[in-house]
């Protein structure tokens, strides 16, 4: 990876720390706090909308591996402008909150947008999955995106989970595009994204002093999915990767997601009914469940990742192996099950 990726990933973490900072100075003085209730899983008033710092870090940097590297204009556009209207839908919803309908209407938007510029899934991994037509394809990147802007706002539930599983993704990227292209660009990008994440983080390990509000989580669904496919496009690697790297929450939404559904409930309320909810309910702490969560990504998923992008004909059976453990703990502690 070249200098420059390494000095702005560097940079990057810079900013978002010290804007994560001057963030929770205005939110307090804005009074932009998240009030505990009974669906909470934190005990203070906390300020929120610390996202925004990652955000911004992230777009300064990655202007800056646009203008060092081959990143192209394509998918400089799809993050920039993609990543913009996810922020500000989030940081509007973090000030007054809006309707499903605007929030869902936004993400689609962006997703769309990010498809139409980044292209759609590789016709080769679709035919693998015995899929076939390019606007399937296309609807399933969409969908992809929609889906994880939103998976991320579920799970940023308890302090350092979202901006820990966010920096081990983009490290995790970063490392296995280099290793598997080279591509300095894309390889720079994840680096950043990481580099912004962590500088939020330094704020919001338990005890949080700062919550990353909508406009974070949402931003850094959308991000890491959008970078992601621009990854596919470009290098090469297995879409298998990035599902193996994210699975510990995709498994927890979706099954409590699912669950809830299933069983009539208003699947869009708040709630604690996610894995890592029980598990800090019944732990009555947040640091445990955070670490052993990020440990599960490094010393389980990661291993399975890398073999995936290995050996790609082999990334769905892949796939499962890494996910079927998760499954089978997740149901386990009871995600999606009612609450008492």
């Amino acid at each position: 990876m070249n200098a420059s990726s390494k000095w702005l990933a560097v940079a990057a973490f810079a900013m978002a720390i010290l804007g994560t900072g001057a963030m929770r100075r205005f939110a307090l003085r804005k009074n932009m706090l998240d009030v505990p209730n009974s669906r909470s899983s934190h005990a203070v008033p906390t300020p929120r909308g610390g996202g925004v710092a990652i955000a911004g870090a992230f777009f300064v940097a990655l202007l800056g591996i646009a203008a060092a590297t081959n990143l192209g204009a394509a998918p400089l556009a799809a993050l920039l402008i993609g990543g913009a209207m996810i922020a500000y839908v989030g940081w509007l919803d973090d000030r007054r909150t809006l309707s499903a309908g605007v929030r869902f209407g936004v993400h689609l938007a962006a997703a769309v947008g990010a498809v139409l510029l980044i292209g759609t899934m590789p016709e080769g991994w679709m035919a693998a999955w015995g899929l076939h037509g390019a606007w399937i394809g296309f609807c399933v990147a969409v969908v992809a995106l929609v889906c994880m802007t939103n998976v991320f706002n579920f799970m940023d539930g308890i302090d350092g989970l979202a901006a820990g599983e966010s920096a081990f993704m983009c490290i995790a990227g970063a490392w296995l595009t280099w290793y598997r292209s080279g591509d300095a660009a894309m390889a720079g990008a994840w680096l950043c994204l990481a580099a912004a994440s962590i500088g939020f983080l330094a704020w919001n390990l338990p005890p949080a002093r700062i919550f990353m509000g909508d406009v974070g989580s949402g931003f850094l669904g959308f991000t890491i999915t959008a970078l992601g496919l621009a990854t596919i496009q470009r290098d090469g690697l297995p879409i298998e990767v990035f599902a193996i790297l994210g699975g510990v929450f995709l498994v927890d939404a979706t099954i409590t997601l699912v669950r809830r559904v299933l069983r009539g409930d208003r699947w869009l309320e708040a709630h604690r009914s996610h894995a890592y909810q029980r598990l800090a309910q019944r732990w009555k702490a947040h640091w445990p469940v955070t670490t052993l969560l990020l440990a599960i990504d490094v010393f389980w998923l990661l291993p399975w990742a890398a073999a995936a992008a290995r050996t790609p004909a082999d990334a769905r059976w892949i796939l499962g192996a890494a996910l079927l453990p998760l499954v089978i703990l997740t149901l386990l502690v009871g995600a999606g099950s009612r609450e008492s």
